[in-house]
């Protein structure tokens, strides 16, 4: 068994991609998608997504260490399982051959693989009381590594130094607990993971907000991106066009425009390209 599958494994699990990908396979959505991704928000992820026919994407009811921060990054996913003695010792086995040693700290080892730009996203199935993925000290080494912080369908402890963590990075958890992790094992990293009712995959883009997270498969980042500032530029003229009372909230607030308005809103976009 392994920890982490091969590269060939991931790209063939992520087939959708046809990107550029980082040597252990996952997807690498450019730096400058997720620029654009940090303007979005959930509803205009949400909306891409179901209309490609991926409807279960969003997680919510979350807690967050910095509330209100935005986090875009790349999933790196892990899921952990209950203890079990004889699937633990087949674990920690395959762990050493693949570097990882600490056999009673199996948390770390998800850390260890992480670089900037990513998010640590994982399913511990909700466990809070002695689920608590990472504390002060964990979650510190996460936000140096990745500058974007974590999902934890789980618990976190030493809630207060957590808080103190810098530099633009969240953590999203549901709840937090003084005890330490225990009695589970580490099933896999960039492994297929369910975190409240939406499935992650390696190299998914996560996007949180103060609405929760959306898991954006990455071969759909850069149309939500494109999709985002769309909505973003349709939604200053037509309040610009609203409030000069050129049309009426009737005629703005729908789905699509009649032509004339749709002419008049290309034209005020080229107009307002040529200005800058």
């Amino acid at each position: 068994m392994r920890i982490q599958p091969s590269r060939d494994d991931i790209i063939e699990l992520t087939s959708g991609w046809t990107g550029d990908r980082f040597p252990d396979g996952r997807p690498q959505v450019p730096d400058a998608v997720l620029d654009l991704l940090r303007e979005a928000t959930t509803e205009q992820a949400w909306g891409v997504l179901l209309k490609h026919g991926y409807a279960r994407q969003f997680a919510g009811s979350w807690r967050e260490t910095h509330p209100g921060t935005v986090i875009v990054g790349r999933a790196v996913t892990s899921r952990f399982l209950p203890h079990r003695p004889d699937f633990d010792e087949a674990v920690v086995a395959a762990g050493a051959r693949e570097s990882h040693l600490e056999a009673d700290r199996q948390n770390s080892w998800i850390i260890s693989t992480l670089q900037p730009g990513d998010v640590m996203v994982t399913d511990i199935f909700g466990k809070v009381y002695e689920g608590t993925v990472v504390g002060d000290n964990l979650g510190t080494a996460v936000a140096s590594r990745t500058g974007v912080g974590a999902v934890i369908d789980g618990g976190i402890r030493d809630y207060q130094g957590l808080m103190e963590l810098e530099g633009g990075v969240n953590i999203f958890f549901r709840d937090v607990d003084p005890t330490p992790i225990r009695d589970v094992t580490l099933d896999g990293i960039n492994v297929p993971i369910r975190i409240g009712p939406a499935t992650v995959l390696p190299g998914d883009i996560v996007l949180g907000t103060p609405s929760g997270i959306i898991f954006i498969p990455p071969q759909l980042a850069q149309l939500v991106a494109e999709t985002s500032a769309d909505v973003r530029v349709r939604d200053i003229f037509g309040k610009q066009r609203l409030s000069e009372q050129r049309y009426t909230s009737a005629d703005i607030d729908v789905p699509n425009w009649a032509d004339h308005i749709e002419q008049d809103f290309q034209q005020w976009k080229e107009n307002l390209a040529g200005e800058r």
